[in-house]
């Protein structure tokens, strides 16, 4: 099997439905019981600098001003207060580290790359008429494309969940292989996340399907929302979507990403989904380039959590920023 497949409905649909269908009950019990893995001491320092590495840190509100945006890119960049990067310095704690990206609606994206210039920290953009994709194709381009020329180094689509529950596999498919397309615009060459919205794909088996049809279509990335809509990112669903990503690699030799989003909000958590990424996908996604949180009030609570591990007292909330 190659990612060079026809992209047209009778062929992706013989290929998706040919997929082995997936054991629900199977795959809830699997994730339950990954979720109740524990890891201790120096594991779980390591894991919550891992999990704030993997952070996308997000703000996608109609009320964004730039004045947000350069505060979350510099909480981003130093997630800790000064006072503790210093106490840090004298061997107190461990230097916290940058986030992945921050995530910003396309208007923000050269506010935030300015405000992230050498840092490191990418600038990823939803785009294509997030977050329904209800919009003609000529849009979702041009938005992609004014995202990617603004400096935008992801992008993170949304399918057109309508076309793909009514079998338009071909249709669905074109649209990413354009959307990737758009992401080399001006000679950049953006990373492209593509999100399923598994809330609204009603079965396991869809979110198989649909996994499947964004990788061979050119996705870097496979996420599950937009985190406008429930449920978002699941345990089980997150599982489901590992799995696909580590047959398609042992298939076709490409490996491809996977983003949770939406509804992760603890430490706790983050520790299940990067157990789960390692006994189901390997150690090789345990990596910002292979694995991703999208969230907005999950860093907040890794670093309570990094303090309490460093002093043995849990500062409580108010020693954080609210975004």
């Amino acid at each position: 099997m190659t990612a060079q497949l026809a992209l047209d409905d009778a062929g992706l649909r013989r290929l998706l439905h040919g997929l082995p269908p997936v054991d629900q009950v199977g795959a809830d019990a699997r994730a339950a019981k990954l979720g109740t893995r524990s890891i201790k001491t120096t594991a779980k320092a390591e894991a919550l600098d891992l999990a704030v590495r993997m952070v996308d840190l997000t703000t996608l509100e109609g009320a964004d001003t730039p004045g947000k945006v350069r505060a979350l890119c510099a909480k981003g960049i130093h997630p800790e207060p000064e006072q503790y990067q210093s106490a840090a310095g004298r061997g107190q704690a461990s230097v916290c580290p940058s986030v992945a990206a921050i995530c910003v609606y396309g208007d923000m994206v050269e506010t935030a790359k300015a405000a992230l210039a050498g840092s490191g920290v990418k600038v990823a953009a939803v785009a294509t008429a997030f977050p329904s994709g209800r919009a003609p194709l000529a849009v979702k381009l041009a938005d992609t494309a004014a995202a990617v020329e603004a400096g935008a180094d992801e992008i993170d689509m949304v399918i057109d969940r309508g076309a793909f529950l009514a079998g338009r596999y071909g249709a669905v498919a074109e649209e990413i292989a354009a959307v990737k397309e758009a992401c080399k615009t001006g000679g950049h060459d953006a990373h492209l996340k593509v999100i399923l919205e598994t809330g609204e794909l009603a079965t396991y088996d869809n979110v198989k399907r649909a996994s499947w049809l964004a990788m061979l279509s050119g996705a870097d990335f496979i996420k599950t929302s937009t985190g406008k809509v429930s449920p978002a990112a699941t345990l089980p669903v997150t599982l489901l979507m590992l799995e696909s990503v580590r047959d398609f690699r042992a298939q076709t030799g490409r490996q491809v990403g996977v983003k949770p989003a939406g509804g992760i909000r603890t430490a706790k958590d983050a520790i299940k989904y990067l157990v789960t990424v390692n006994e189901t996908a390997g150690p090789d996604w345990l990596d910002p380039d292979w694995f991703r949180f999208g969230a907005s009030s999950l860093l907040n609570d890794l670093l309570l959590q990094r303090r309490k591990l460093a002093t043995g007292v849990y500062s409580g909330p108010d020693y954080v920023t609210v975004d």
